[in-house]
């Protein structure tokens, strides 16, 4: 049995290869090859009763969205890293994120949109800037939310992690729980899902875990939608950002020169992204921060961005730029959230659609919003009594 499932597994592998949609520096396929089912892995099915015992699922279900999930090769290969000595280069980052199609994608958003995204402000503080800025990173306002089953990319990720990188299969495993909680919980068919290679979904591109527990019905109808539903998405990500400790009205980040000094500089930049230090203490260190900087009373941290064989760019990112990051651990990734919000938010207002951070919606869409919280707390001691 398992001969056969490693012969289906060298197959698909072989594929993959061959064909011209997973050759190195292209796309993931938009139909996926696909290597053989799980139902013939005793150790994906011992999975599937354990998750049914331990949530209080129906263990014939559970086994059964198991034994139909597919091993696909295209996922092994799109999570592995870039090969070793590759440059890392923030021009070149940006000028994917930051073009003109998401900007005009961001400005239909935001225009179909504003009000959620006042809203959203006035409820969590997260500028609707940055909420656009993330969900056209993602998935360019849900034109690209994937095309892998989801089941598919997690159990791949859960049972076959490839081996040459850090072995996150625990991971894997733990997201295919939840999205099995997910499933039951919203009555969702999850061999219907499609999401991104690592199994993220909808518009903001959520983790399984991130949507039980931090996906919001923002609209107040009744379902948390964050494929279609420009209010659920926005509330989402807004929410999500302020549990991450999103601080109202702080900057992302200030101007700097970073210390002269090799050795000053590597100690400002040793905690990464982690604000770590008082701009005092950046100026006595060498590092010129820009006059907001310098009056700046929070923790900052001391942001590296290299750009190849060119001079790195710096920046001192505060607590809302490592907030970003806690959306994607990427410093990279939070520039390019700021820069592509920007962006849009400068057309919006060219149109005169600025937001303000009041609530526009009105004493009626107050009342929607006093629904949504009680009914996100009645879905949350769900998940908490099946956890």
């Amino acid at each position: 049995m398992r001969s056969r499932w490693l012969e289906a597994v060298i197959a698909a592998l072989l594929a993959c290869a061959l064909g011209t949609a997973c050759a190195a520096g292209r796309k993931p396929p938009r139909a996926p090859i696909e290597g053989p089912r799980y139902a013939e892995r005793a150790d994906a099915q011992r999975f599937a009763d354990d998750v049914a015992a331990s949530y209080g699922l129906d263990a014939d279900w559970v086994r059964a969205t198991i034994a139909d999930a597919r091993y696909l090769p295209g996922v092994a290969k799109a999570i592995m890293p870039p090969p070793a000595g590759t440059a890392k280069n923030w021009a070149l980052y940006r000028s994917r994120f930051v073009d003109a199609t998401r900007v005009r994608a961001g400005l239909a958003f935001w225009r179909d949109n504003v009000a959620w995204l006042a809203k959203a402000q006035a409820l969590y503080g997260v500028p609707p800037e940055i909420v656009a800025g993330i969900v056209g990173v993602e998935t360019i306002y849900g034109r690209q939310m994937g095309t892998f089953r989801v089941v598919d990319a997690l159990a791949t990720l859960a049972f076959d992690f490839p081996a040459g990188r850090s072995d996150r299969s625990a991971f894997f495993r733990d997201e295919l729980e939840q999205l099995l909680v997910l499933c039951h919980l919203e009555e969702r068919d999850p061999l219907t899902l499609k999401g991104s290679y690592a199994g993220a979904m909808g518009m903001p591109q959520f983790m399984p875990s991130s949507w039980l527990r931090y996906a919001i019905d923002f609209d107040g109808d009744g379902t948390i939608d964050l494929h279609a539903s420009g209010a659920d998405v926005i509330g989402s990500v807004a929410n999500y950002l302020a549990q991450f400790g999103w601080a109202p009205g702080v900057p992302t980040h200030f101007g700097v020169e970073p210390p002269a000094d090799a050795a000053e500089r590597a100690v400002l930049l040793a905690p990464d992204i982690v604000p770590s230090f008082p701009a005092a203490e950046f100026a006595q260190r060498g590092a010129r921060l820009d006059a907001a900087g310098r009056g700046y009373a929070g923790q900052l941290a001391l942001v590296e961005l290299e750009n190849g064989g060119a001079a790195p760019s710096y920046v001192a990112g505060t607590e809302n730029f490592y907030a970003i990051t806690r959306y994607n651990w990427s410093s990279y990734y939070a520039m390019a959230v700021i820069e592509l919000g920007a962006a849009v938010a400068r057309e919006a207002g060219r149109e005169g659609l600025a937001v303000s951070a009041g609530s526009p919606l009105g004493e009626a869409a107050d009342q929607v919003v006093g629904q949504r919280v009680e009914r996100d707390v009645r879905h949350l001691e769900a998940v908490t009594q099946l956890e």
